[in-house]
């Protein structure tokens, strides 16, 4: 089967022309990232992908605004930035958590319109603080929107629900299906990223993504679709840190190639 994979550029200190070549020669298909709105600066990001062979998944993220409209205002004003570069696709941490179903329901009503008129695939993140935050609240949303699309980077409903979800598996396994692109990075009942997902006292927690992870290669694999993912180890402070020094406990760029290998090897990429 075809599986993809993507470098966050989340957390690079590097001139991005650096960072692509990192990118490139690590083995990666291409980066995920958001875009400026300044058209040159734009235009450079996107040369530069070009320059490297790298393809694109835009990145919205920046939902801040509590008013509704003003909120569903600026998610467009940025969607149509991401639209114009022609991404593979458009990953959304769409909505809030405290908007009601009928308010968040406009903005994935309005992003299914953007999508129709434009041609580019949009879909939705399940993340803390927006619209898809909790695993029963997503399955709420599945439920009444079917066609939704989505993101699972299963690390937040660990820290939400504060635990490895056993006692949420028809949520679970609802938003499996309706799965298309795949944040692939590991939380545990007390936070969304481990320190490290190669040490040891974390086999169980990583074995229990994976667990989830197989699943969705099935369903790619039987369905014949190209399967996404974003090795989304974050930077600090998403990185833990030692107290007093600040330094991060480990290595974020290290941690997500690691984690691209394993799969690899995994799914026989």
């Amino acid at each position: 089967m075809n599986i993809k994979f993507y470098a966050p550029h989340w957390g690079n200190t590097l001139s991005f022309d650096s960072f692509c070549q990192n990118v490139k020669s690590a083995g990666y298909n291409g980066v995920e990232m958001d875009l400026p709105f300044e058209s040159s600066e734009k235009q450079a990001i996107l040369e530069t992908l070009q320059k490297h062979d790298l393809e694109l998944i835009g990145q919205y993220w920046q939902s801040f605004e509590s008013d509704l409209e003003e909120h569903a205002g600026n998610y467009e004003k940025y969607l149509r930035n991401l639209i114009e570069a022609k991404p593979v696709f458009i990953n959304c941490q769409t909505g809030k958590d405290y908007f009601s179903f009928e308010q968040n329901k406009k903005l994935f009503d309005l992003a299914a319109q953007l999508s129709e008129e434009s041609g580019i695939k949009i879909i939705h993140e399940t993340h803390r603080g927006k619209s898809l935050f909790a695993a029963h609240i997503t399955q709420n949303y599945l439920h009444n929107i079917p066609d939704l699309r989505i993101t699972l980077d299963i690390s937040h409903w660990c820290n939400v629900h504060e635990s490895l979800l056993a006692d949420q598996q028809a949520a679970v396994g609802l938003a499996i299906s309706h799965t298309d692109h795949i944040h692939s990075r590991i939380g545990h009942p007390e936070g969304p990223q481990v320190n490290d997902p190669r040490a040891p006292e974390w086999a169980e927690v990583l074995q229990t993504h994976l667990n989830w992870w197989d699943q969705i290669v099935r369903i790619h694999q039987k369905n014949d679709t190209v399967l996404t993912i974003t090795t989304e180890f974050g930077p600090a402070d998403y990185m833990p840190k030692l107290p007093y020094t600040q330094m991060p406990v480990a290595n974020q760029w290290d941690i997500n190639v690691h984690m691209m290998n394993l799969l690899k090897e995994r799914y026989g990429v």
